[in-house]
């Protein structure tokens, strides 16, 4: 097969879209980010590379502590106006109904999954800033659970990708993870 070299970018795989929230001035902001992804099991560790230069990250920065709140694909329109519009400008802690855990960070009741997360590092980058937060608790809707796990297909969780800028909804099921590929290569039949 041939391949064609693209220019290198933060396109390479798709991206969940989440609202990080924090208090900031004692107000909370939240604002939509897509650079977030799990870096450690355990303890459970989500890495979010944000610009310092939001209003979100002077909060995250100043009290230690964030919020990860998945919105649904019908929530796409205020989500995309959360990544539009700066919270120095715009007072986003109105857009919607807010709740905190034992940690503090304001999360979003119209969210179906949230956590509240502990900073546990950060690491300046070129343009962004990678925050590393410990999951201490996950708050999840009902109505998004199956045996009380995360079932996918009902939490419809909106997906981000470069280079153009888009959502997308998650695909089907495809088989299960360590599990399917045990039987791989496939037994050649006895002669």
């Amino acid at each position: 097969m041939t391949k064609t070299a693209i220019a290198p970018g933060p396109y390479l795989v798709p991206m969940p879209t989440v609202l990080v929230g924090s208090m900031v001035e004692g107000r909370p902001n939240f604002m939509a980010a897509a650079f977030c992804a799990i870096v450690n099991f355990r303890p459970a560790t989500i890495a979010c590379g944000l610009s310092p230069k939001h209003r979100t990250c002077r909060g995250i920065e100043a009290a230690g502590v964030f919020s990860i709140n998945l919105p649904t694909v019908e929530q796409v329109e205020i989500t995309d106006h959360c990544g539009l519009v700066s919270g120095d400008r715009v007072d986003k802690s109105t857009l919607f109904e807010v709740f905190s855990g034992s940690l503090g960070a304001p999360m979003i009741a119209e969210c179906p999954v949230t956590a509240e997360c502990r900073l546990v590092g950060s690491t300046p980058l070129a343009v962004d800033t990678v925050y590393l937060g410990e999951i201490v608790t996950v708050h999840a809707e009902e109505s998004v659970l199956t045996d009380g796990e995360l079932d996918w297909s009902k939490l419809r969780p909106l997906i981000f990708t470069f280079p153009k800028g888009h959502y997308w909804r998650l695909g089907e099921h495809v088989a299960k993870a360590w599990h399917v590929g045990k039987g791989f290569p496939p037994s050649k039949p006895e002669k």
